[in-house]
């Protein structure tokens, strides 16, 4: 399967813009060209784009995405490494929801106390 950049922009919920934008800042591995130059997506850069995305929207900084990114390119021998950074970034996901799960639970106890204990709360 090869996927135009519209194509692939469909299938992510990015725009082609930003695909442009990840090739270019060093966020993508490799996206190969036809013989005409145009872009062309394949299932692993698909699963590519999903990664990157949801490293993004947890929050990991474009440099860490980058450096990642970077020895992903590089191939073997930096595992170690890339572990680092995916630990460090779950780690910093895993602090996030703790204290998402202490806000939520401040907002539940004061809910329980408009509603005299009741949970009538849609």
């Amino acid at each position: 399967m090869d996927l135009t950049i519209a194509e692939t922009a469909e299938r992510t919920g990015l725009t082609a813009h930003t695909l442009r934008y990840y090739e270019r800042d060093g966020l993508m591995l490799e996206v190969p060209r036809s013989s005409s130059g145009h872009r062309r997506y394949s299932e692993g850069e698909l699963g590519w784009i999903e990664l990157i995305t949801r490293l993004r929207t947890t929050g990991m900084p474009i440099r860490d995405v980058r450096r990642y990114a970077q020895l992903v390119r590089a191939g073997e021998g930096n595992e170690a490494e890339r572990l680092e950074i995916l630990c460090r970034h779950r780690d910093a996901v895993r602090d996030r929801l703790e204290a998402e799960a202490r806000h939520l639970a401040a907002i539940e106890r004061k809910i329980a106390v408009y509603l005299g204990e009741a949970d009538n709360c849609h």
